[in-house]
């Protein structure tokens, strides 16, 4: 047994069971350990009536990247998957990654492939775009990193780089870990493993509080993360096109053209921008790579 599968569930009842079901039928042994971020819909009771599997039962939400930061401590094996509740794995899906993870040393994370449930590519993993945002690949070929929906890392890797971000609670932990992973020197590959992912089954991609998490966690992740210029030049640019909105007649603006909204997420970066500084910091001491190799390398690819 080599992979621990965390699984981090948030009122999940209604989807979980398909995601536990697949984990049992893997050909691959694993431990399961189930985050459930105080769920209050039910799904405690059906995961206490599921044989094989751990539960660490937390005392309130603290999203995706919270409840992976907090089931990390108790991982045991050499390699760690992140899984959605909502993320069904083909039976083959750890024997794959992990062989994939294995046979190279230079590698610490392997993206998974992830369909939707009509059959379409939703990611092979992430790529990195020219102004730094972590988006969705759907073509084969090099990745910058993984989706967080199902992934397998190096857990000593992942603990060498500095875990996960609990602040960012969901989106783009994915990404700033990515970031870290190839500042510290290490690959990430992408391996022919399939995952059913119905997506945002447990948040709603497009909302105003999707844009408010999703643009926040961008900007610290380039403050955390990426040369110092492409940071300041992306968090300006953001400032200047959130001052420029209120005098631009826009009705059906989308929630991230909304002032108010980008508003509170500049507001947000301010009040950690001191950690994030601070996290830039040890970040940039346990560098192997230079931020602008790594930049240059992969943004706008």
């Amino acid at each position: 047994m080599r992979s621990t599968v965390i699984v981090i569930t948030w009122r999940g009842r209604d989807h979980i069971d398909a995601c536990l079901d697949a984990l049992a039928a893997q050909s691959r042994g694993h431990r399961t350990l189930v985050v459930d971020n105080a769920s209050d819909d039910g799904t405690a009771g059906l995961l206490a009536a599921r044989p094989g599997i751990e539960v660490l039962r937390l005392p309130r939400n603290t999203g995706y990247a919270g409840g992976l930061a907090a089931a990390l401590p108790l991982v045991d094996t050499p390699f760690v998957a992140w899984l959605n509740d909502d993320a069904a794995p083909d039976a083959d899906w750890l024997e794959v990654v992990e062989g994939n993870l294995s046979r190279t040393t230079t590698a610490a994370a392997v993206a998974s492939v992830l369909m939707t449930p009509e059959g379409r590519v939703q990611s092979t993993g992430v790529r990195l775009t020219a102004d730094g945002h972590g988006a969705d690949a759907t073509a084969t070929g090099e990745v910058f990193g993984f989706c967080g929906g199902a992934a397998l890392l190096r857990t000593d890797v992942l603990r060498d780089s500095g875990g996960v971000p609990p602040e960012f609670f969901c989106y783009y932990e994915d990404t700033d870990t990515a970031w870290r992973l190839r500042l510290a020197g290490f690959d990430v590959v992408r391996a022919e493993a399939t995952v059913t992912h119905l997506h945002g089954a447990s948040t709603r991609p497009g909302s105003a509080l999707f844009h408010r998490w999703n643009e926040g966690n961008r900007l610290l992740t380039l403050l955390r993360c990426a040369p110092a210029g492409s940071a300041v030049r992306e968090l300006a640019r953001f400032a200047a096109i959130t001052l420029a909105l209120p005098w631009r007649r826009l009705p059906d603006a989308p929630p991230n053209l909304r002032a108010g909204l980008r508003l509170r997420v500049l507001m947000k970066v301010a009040v950690r921008l001191p950690a994030a500084l601070r996290a830039r910091r040890r970040i940039g001491r346990m560098a192997r790579v230079s931020r602008r190799e790594v930049w240059e390398t992969w943004a706008g690819r």
